[in-house]
């Protein structure tokens, strides 16, 4: 059983107030926002938008999370011929992911993107399957400009991170990106030592890049 600390109760009040801010301002969309990833008005702009940045375009192989705000993104990664990883369902799979090519799809990109269709026409590979993750996308219920994320509580984000970085598969230099509505950000977050930073933030309408590099313009950061 997951041990109470002062850090798990205070994410689970962040979680809590931010469902119901998405709820209460009418962006929450189904499958609804409590206890999930949140589904938000403006994800496929979000996906558009992170479509456009050289971390997508340059990337080839791309873990992504199953979640339904980045179904959209998923789309349009399959769409322009990259292959995605997507974790198995709470990773209890002996292999657990699964991978779509869209050379090998005999479906569109609109039914294999879903978690039915990744189970229907993805291909079930281990660790030893995966090539290096050119790209890290994943979910969030709240995130910082700073990079801090907050998930729904599972651990599932960071235990798929972690597996892949021990298998020397994702490097310090791969990017984690993540599509949120601009109701997510917040000021700050507690974080643990196991919890998962993030690099690219995207909304419907900017873009944040939370370590801003040389040659990198960052985009208001919502400011």
């Amino acid at each position: 059983m997951p041990q109470i600390t002062e850090n798990s109760l205070a994410k689970e009040k962040i979680r809590e107030s931010i469902w119901e801010l998405l709820v209460n301002r009418g962006v929450a969309r189904f499958p609804g926002a409590f206890g999930r990833i949140p589904n938000f008005v403006g994800a496929e702009a979000a996906a558009l938008r992170a479509s456009s940045l050289p971390e997508f375009k340059k990337a080839r192989f791309i873990v992504v999370n199953p979640d339904s705000p980045q179904f959209p993104l998923r789309v349009k990664a399959l769409e322009a011929g990259k292959v995605i990883f997507m974790a198995a369902p709470k990773l209890k799979s002996p292999k657990p992911f699964f991978r779509l090519d869209p050379r090998q799809l005999r479906v569109h990109p609109l039914r294999a993107a879903t978690i039915k269709g990744a189970l229907r026409y993805g291909v079930a590979v281990d660790l030893e399957d995966i090539p290096p993750v050119d790209l890290f996308v994943t979910g969030c219920v709240a995130v910082t400009i700073t990079g801090k994320r907050l998930g729904k509580g599972g651990g599932f984000a960071d235990r798929e991170y972690a597996l892949l970085v021990n298998k020397k598969l994702i490097k310090p230099s791969t990017p984690v990106l993540t599509t949120v509505h601009p109701l997510q950000i917040v000021k700050d977050l507690p974080q643990d030592e196991h919890d998962l930073q993030v690099d690219i933030i995207v909304t419907p309408k900017d873009i944040c890049y939370t370590q801003p590099k040389d040659g990198v313009k960052n985009l208001n950061c919502f400011t």
